[in-house]
């Protein structure tokens, strides 16, 4: 008998600790994906190509530009990156993920103005969510840009947001998470662009939705990915000739095809840590049964979608 006690007790020691191992995990920060998309979304305006129309025919396959969220459970807060013009959807599902009854919304990183990272914040004003001081996480000339121009100047002044300056390569703490901007070179007609690390107690990432080709930059590439545990890179366009005769120099992106050239040197590890994200709506990784997604796969790297979550 007491040999039968003792072993229901350590099922049920073993069983607390398997639930209160759960939880430890459920309270773990996580970067959640809300938007994989180029600016403009998918579909397209105007576009009523082929490769559009699915997408005008059935609401359900429409996706939003991209934007990812932090959620830090533990600390009842979460961060939006990018301020999309699908906003008012993607804060829906990012509520749903995580119910601002229990998790606030505590600030948006911006990256740089142009349409798709930014728009977005019209949302927030009188007209529309009437937010009462939203931290606004920005570089010095995107700060300058909000500050000095309508209708985003408003924002400010009515104190929807508040903005809150960044400095290259500077951490920024939040709870067990720190967020780092770094420059990258980028079309900065209003704004410098940045990226992103993002540091949680276990696991990192980097976010680099745009930038100009990876030859541009005065970092190496695989030198970043082997920092890190996940990498969200640029993916406009999946190859040359995909805008048809448009001269594609002049939209000066790394193509998928070149960044997987670039690391096909690396071990499958850390080609395995690379998500690829924000893609034109002409871009064949947007069908997940296309060969060039299956290409993709079968070289080692991943495809961002949204929904995805990764542990921090």
């Amino acid at each position: 008998m007491n040999s039968l006690l003792g072993l229901r007790a350590l099922l049920l020691l073993c069983l607390l600790s398997l639930s209160l191992y759960k939880q430890s995990q459920a309270q773990e920060p996580y970067l959640f994906v809300l938007g994989v998309v180029q600016d403009a979304g998918y579909p397209q305006i105007a576009c009523y190509a082929e490769h559009c129309l699915p997408g005008w025919q059935d609401a359900s396959l429409a996706r939003g530009a991209t934007s990812i969220a932090l959620i830090d459970p533990d600390g009842g807060s979460k961060y939006l990156f990018e301020a999309t013009p699908h906003l008012p959807r993607q804060l829906f599902d990012l509520d749903q993920e995580a119910p601002p009854s229990q998790i606030t919304l505590r600030g948006i990183f911006v990256t740089h103005a142009h349409i798709g990272h930014y728009a977005g914040l019209m949302f927030l004003g009188h007209e529309a969510m009437g937010a009462d001081g939203i931290p606004v996480f920005a570089m010095p000339r995107m700060l300058d840009y909000l500050s000095n121009n309508g209708p985003w100047s408003q924002l400010v002044d009515f104190r929807n947001i508040v903005l809150t300056p960044l400095e290259d390569r500077q951490p920024v703490g939040l709870g067990s998470v720190r967020v780092t901007p770094f420059l990258v070179p980028h079309r900065d007609e209003y704004s410098e662009t940045v990226g992103y690390r993002i540091q949680g107690p276990r696991r990192s990432a980097v976010f680099i939705p745009d930038i100009n080709k990876w030859s541009a930059w005065d970092r190496d590439l695989a030198e970043v990915i082997a920092s890190v545990d996940y990498a969200l890179l640029d993916a406009s366009f999946f190859a040359d000739g995909e805008l048809g005769d448009r001269d594609m120099s002049q939209i000066p992106h790394p193509l998928v095809t070149e960044t997987m050239n670039l690391l096909q040197d690396s071990p499958a590890s850390e080609r395995g840590k690379v998500w690829f994200i924000h893609m034109n709506h002409t871009n064949p990784l947007l069908d997940s049964e296309s060969a060039a997604n299956r290409q993709l796969r079968a070289r080692g790297y991943n495809v961002a979608r949204e929904g995805l979550r990764l542990p921090l």
